[in-house]
C-alpha cells in the first residue's frame, strides 16, 4: 500500500494533537497566572518554555523520523504528551508544573514533526493540511467555548491537550513503522532547495512572531484603549475563532488554482493591515474588524506556507524545519508584543509589526515564486501493506 495514496485521516489526528497546544496557549497561560501563585510574566515564561521545547523537538527530530520509524515516533510523542500535560494539569506544585508543560511541549513537537513529513509525502500536501487546520481549529473553539463552564483551574486546558493525544493514539497503527519505507526516500542526504528553505524557515519565524506579539496584548488592548468590557472582547475573540475556522475552509476550496506565491504575498500584506488596525482600535467596530479580518486571513496563509515548505522536500524536512522555526517565534511573540506596547504603546506596536510583516512579505513570496516555477522532485514513497488492525491503546 503506498503512503502516497493512504487515507491522510491518521496524518490529520496527528496534527491536531500536536497543534492544539499553541492554539490554546492563551487560555493555558492564563490560567496559569489565576489558578497558581505566578505572575503574569511568570506564566507567559512557562507557556514559552513549553512552545520552545516542542520547536527543540522539531530541529532535533527533522532528519529522523522515517529512519526511527514515523509509528514508533507518533507513539512516543503522544505518550510524552498525556505524560506531560496530564501531569501538570494534576498538580499545583509549580516546578512540576513547568516540568510537565517542557515535557508535553516536547510530545507535541515529536507528533507535529511526524505529522508534517508525512503530509510533504503526500501528493496534496496544501489540502492535508487544510484538513489538519480544520481540525485543531474546531477542537480548539470547542475548548475555548466548553472550559470556561467547567470552573476555575490551570489544569482545565492542559487535561484536554492530554485527552486529545489520548484519543489520537489508536489512529498511530495506520502509520509506517520502521523499516517500511522504501530506500529511495530513507537514504540520507543533503536539503534540496536550502536556500529557499533557510530563507522560508526566517521570514516564517518573524512572521509568527508579529502575529503572537499582537495576540499576546489583543484583550489588553481591547479593554484599556478601545474600553470595551471583558464579556465584549470574549465574544469578538469567539467570533475571530469561528472567522478561522471559515478561513480554513476557504483554503481548503481555493487549492492550488491561485499557485502560492499570491495567497502568500497578498495574504501577509493583507494581515500587516488587520493588525495595524486592531492595534488602533479606539472602539468596538474598528477593535472586531481588525480581530476577525486577521483570524480569517491568519489560516489561509498558514496553508500555503506550510504547502509550501512541503513542496521543498517530500522527506519532510523543511516542513518541520520551518514548523519548528514558526514555533520560536511563537514563543518569543507575546514578550515582544508586551515590551513593544509599554514603550511605544498599543498603535506604534502595531505599525512595527505590520511594517515587519510587508518586509518579509518580499522573500517568502520569492521563494513561493520560485517553487512554482521549478519542478520539485517527486519520491515515490511505498510502505509494506499493513497485515494487522489498527492498534489500540495502550
Amino acid at each position: 500500500m503506498s503512503a502516497r495514496t493512504a487515507p491522510p485521516w491518521p496524518l490529520v489526528a496527528l496534527f491536531t494533537a500536536g497543534y492544539l497546544a499553541p492554539y490554546l496557549l492563551p487560555t493555558t497561560v492564563g490560567r496559569l497566572d489565576s489558578g497558581l501563585a505566578l505572575t503574569a510574566t511568570q506564566a507567559g515564561a512557562v507557556g514559552s518554555a513549553l512552545l520552545l521545547s516542542s520547536a527543540s523537538a522539531g530541529f532535533l527530530l527533522a532528519s529522523r523520523v522515517d529512519r526511527v520509524g514515523p509509528r514508533l515516533l507518533a507513539r512516543a510523542g503522544l505518550a510524552l504528551a498525556v505524560l506531560g500535560y496530564g501531569g501538570a494539569a494534576l498538580t499545583h506544585f509549580v516546578p512540576a508544573v513547568v516540568a510537565g508543560a517542557m515535557l508535553g511541549g516536547f510530545g507535541s513537537g515529536t507528533a507535529t514533526a511526524v505529522a508534517a513529513t508525512g503530509i510533504a509525502g503526500r501528493p496534496d500536501p496544501h489540502r492535508v493540511t487544510t484538513y489538519g487546520l480544520l481540525g485543531v481549529s474546531a477542537l480548539a473553539g470547542l475548548v475555548y467555548l466548553t472550559v470556561p463552564h467547567l470552573g476555575p483551574g490551570h489544569g482545565l486546558p492542559l487535561g484536554a491537550i492530554a485527552l486529545t493525544a489520548l484519543a489520537v493514539w489508536p489512529l498511530t497503527g495506520r502509520l509506517p513503522a520502521a523499516g517500511t519505507v522504501t530506500q529511495a526516500r530513507a537514504e540520507s542526504g543533503r536539503l534540496p532547495h536550502a536556500r529557499a528553505g533557510l530563507v522560508l524557515a526566517g521570514a516564517l519565524m518573524c512572521w509568527s512572531l508579529a502575529q503572537n506579539s499582537l495576540w499576546g496584548v489583543s484583550g489588553r488592548i481591547g479593554l484599556l484603549q478601545a474600553h470595551l468590557s471583558e464579556v465584549t472582547v470574549g465574544v469578538v475573540f469567539a467570533v475571530a475563532l469561528g472567522a478561522g475556522l471559515l478561513g480554513v475552509v476557504a483554503a481548503g476550496a481555493i487549492g492550488p488554482r491561485l499557485g502560492l506565491a499570491v495567497p502568500i504575498g497578498v495574504g501577509t500584506a493583507a494581515i500587516a493591515g488587520c493588525i495595524a488596525l486592531s492595534a488602533s482600535a479606539r472602539d468596538l467596530t474598528t477593535f472586531a474588524t481588525g480581530e476577525i479580518a486577521w483570524n480569517a486571513l491568519y489560516p489561509i496563509v498558514l496553508s500555503y506556507v506550510i504547502g509550501l515548505a512541503a513542496s521543498l522536500d517530500t522527506r519532510g524536512r523543511w516542513a518541520v524545519l520551518v514548523g519548528s522555526a514558526s514555533s520560536l517565534g511563537t514563543a518569543a511573540g507575546p514578550l515582544t508584543g508586551s515590551i513593544l506596547a509599554a514603550e511605544a504603546g498599543f498603535p506604534a506596536m502595531g505599525a512595527v509589526l505590520a511594517t515587519g510583516l510587508l518586509i518579509i512579505t518580499v522573500p517568502m513570496t520569492l521563494v513561493a515564486r520560485g517553487a512554482g516555477r521549478q519542478p520539485l522532485p517527486v519520491v515515490e514513497i511505498t510502505v509494506e501493506a499493513p497485515t494487522y488492525a489498527p492498534a489500540k491503546a495502550a
